[in-house]
């Protein structure tokens, strides 16, 4: 069976679609960082998108709806850099030291929108809170799996794997809480210095 292609007026109006949700979450992110979610209103959030309230209902039922989809987006990009670096080729010892960095620089350079998705995960549905766990576990999982790694290769002391990585992953997410876009080091800074910490943390040598 042959599709016909969308015809042109739908295909605008996908892309006004895409770009009012995209203007709702910008503007859901600024608000909830400001005020919290709790502080924060559909309302106020619409009209900062440059929508009626009616309009931005169409886009996100809820307001917690907004929050579930910013706090996929945000946990989701985190994993992708402990994946990315973790998945590089090198012993246990360099690699947990690439991915604490490139994890606490992903939570600098995106500091507001790691502090909604780290610090509101409270107001979410259980639903979306276990799908969000869902994603934490499997980041807390690379970790553990490295230091395991690095412990069985002598690269780092024998400990508690969990409680290790635990400690050095809430060490990267506190980046958020207290980073500023004036302060006196940059993400990149930022992000090599934890990763140095983490590996002496752990009794190993860091590159």
């Amino acid at each position: 069976m042959v599709t016909s292609p969308p015809a042109p007026g739908a295909r605008k109006s996908n892309a006004r679609g895409i770009r009012g949700r995209a203007r709702l979450l910008d503007s859901a992110l600024r608000a909830f960082a400001s005020r919290g979610f709790h502080g924060a209103t559909t309302r106020e959030i619409a009209d900062d998108a440059g929508m009626s309230a009616a309009a931005a209902y169409a886009h996100f039922p809820t307001k917690e709806s907004m929050l579930y989809e910013l706090s996929l987006r945000g946990h989701t990009e985190a994993l992708a850099t402990i994946e990315t670096a973790a998945g590089e080729d090198g012993p246990p010892v360099e690699r947990l030291q690439r991915a604490m960095t490139a994890f606490s620089t992903w939570h600098a350079r995106s500091h507001t929108t790691a502090r909604v998705v780290q610090y509101e995960m409270a107001a979410l549905t259980p639903e979306h809170a276990a799908e969000i766990a869902t994603i934490r576990r499997r980041t807390q999982r690379i970790v553990t799996a490295l230091i395991e790694e690095g412990m069985a290769t002598g690269e780092f002391g024998d400990d508690d794997a969990h409680a290790a990585g635990l400690a050095i992953l809430s060490m990267g997410i506190d980046v958020a809480r207290w980073y500023r876009d004036d302060g006196a080091w940059s993400p990149d800074e930022i992000g090599a210095r934890n990763g140095r910490w983490a590996v002496t943390m752990l009794g190993g040598r860091p590159a």
